[in-house]
């Protein structure tokens, strides 16, 4: 998991928009509840980057924010992770995470239906991506972690 995590961690540096800055934030907490949170606020800064790009036609930068909502989501998810915590008995964090990514997946189906018929697979790997961290949310407060 810490090697997953370095990678994220290397991909954010070489990685250069303006919304980065939040995630390295997010990196650098060290109560890693806190950085879950922190993560998924910069995933919903990066879908407002990224609607915000595609009105100004910019779809480099479009694919750009999408990464950058690929890699808040999946430092949210190995942060909760990492706390080794039972979602079943302490779910605030993991509920929280839950339902931010399932709030993210409504926003980015809607604004790929916004999105020109050619352009809406410039979403569709993140949206993905992003559903399925939100299954195994959902499966883990259900069922909790196996021992």
């Amino acid at each position: 998991m810490r090697s997953a995590l370095a990678v994220a961690a290397v991909l954010a540096i070489g990685f250069a928009s303006g919304g980065q800055a939040d995630l390295k934030k997010a990196m650098a907490e060290p109560n890693l509840e806190k950085r879950s949170k922190l993560a998924l606020e910069n995933a919903k800064a990066a879908y407002q980057a990224a609607r915000d790009a595609y009105a100004k036609d910019d779809l480099d930068q479009v694919k750009a924010f999408a990464a950058e909502i690929d890699e808040s989501v999946d430092l949210a998810f190995q942060s909760l992770e990492q706390t080794g915590k039972n979602p079943r008995s302490s779910p605030r964090y993991f509920k929280h995470a839950e339902q931010e990514t399932s709030q993210l997946v409504r926003r980015l189906d809607g604004f790929q239906q916004d999105m020109g018929y050619e352009e809406r697979s410039l979403l569709e790997k993140t949206k993905a991506h992003v559903q399925k961290v939100h299954d195994d949310l959902l499966l883990e407060l259900m069922e909790g972690k196996k021992k």
